[in-house]
């Protein structure tokens, strides 16, 4: 059995602020260790379900440089740095049995979410055969895409929600109650680690019973971005173009994984700032 757990930071027990979060920031340390000991309570409860399975752990956090390598469970593998094929899901194939989204937040414009944001602050918003997806949703669609249940979803009630609604078979795990975009009240980290070893072992056992989401193709596509700057480069690549509404650019894939990298390269050209 394989199993790739993607460990984002913002939906951490214990996590409210960008400081804790933000490599340049004084909290970032604390955020770590508390990633990587959110990562470990998974990686254990799945190998209580399935003792000999073949755990990929995918640091899935900005620079994807954050879980601590010397503090992992060692009877994992672990993905670090980018750039790289599949992003968030780095690791995932079609022969891995089950994915596992940890520490995840809600979408950009939704809440009230912790850090809420869809992969940087100029992606506003994206929409796929009309329906508004964000981190949860994109790489759900992705695990589907190569026919992989997405199992369990962590992070906030906010984007519990949001994977419930997309992924109602799922099992989610949260960690604390969204106030606002830097507020929530949340369990101890030991508690929350307790919830998501027993959660991850159950969400394993039940691989089965989950059904991969599925988009299937042509899908029209629609990206708001939020400089002028990156929508004229985005007008560059063969197929996408301005849309009528000017903080929109908009293209047809014929299938799922073309449009996830689209949208995975555009989120890219938007870190690219004015010469």
């Amino acid at each position: 059995m394989k199993a790739l757990i993607s460990v984002d930071m913002e939906g951490i027990s214990g996590i409210v602020h960008s400081s804790e979060t933000n490599p340049e920031r004084y909290d970032y340390q604390r955020g770590r260790e508390l990633m990587t000991a959110e990562a470990n309570a998974v990686i254990a409860g799945v190998l209580d379900a399935e003792p000999t399975a073949d755990v990929l752990v995918a640091d899935a956090h900005g620079t994807f440089r954050n879980l601590l390598p010397e503090q992992l469970d060692r009877r994992a593998r672990l993905v670090r740095g980018k750039p790289r094929a599949l992003n968030m899901l780095a690791g995932l194939d079609k022969e891995t049995d089950a994915a596992l989204l940890v520490g995840y937040h809600v979408r950009a414009g939704e809440g009230p979410g912790v850090l809420a944001h869809t992969m940087n602050g100029e992606i506003l918003d994206v929409r796929v055969a009309g329906r508004s997806l964000g981190e949860i949703g994109l790489n759900a669609a992705m695990a589907g895409h190569l026919g992989v249940p997405v199992v369990l979803l962590s992070g906030d009630d906010a984007a519990c929600a949001e994977a419930a609604a997309l992924i109602p078979e799922a099992v989610t795990i949260p960690v604390k109650e969204a106030l606002g975009m830097a507020a929530a009240v949340t369990l101890h980290p030991e508690e929350a680690r307790d919830r998501l070893r027993r959660a991850a072992a159950d969400a394993v056992s039940r691989r089965r019973e989950i059904p991969p989401p599925s988009l299937t193709g042509p899908l029209d596509v629609e990206v708001d971005l939020a400089s002028p700057h990156t929508i004229d480069l985005a007008t560059l690549i063969p197929g996408v173009s301005r849309t009528a509404g000017a903080r929109t650019v908009a293209f047809t894939a014929p299938d799922y994984g073309t449009a996830y990298r689209l949208i995975l390269l555009l989120a890219q050209l938007a870190t690219i700032r004015p010469a």
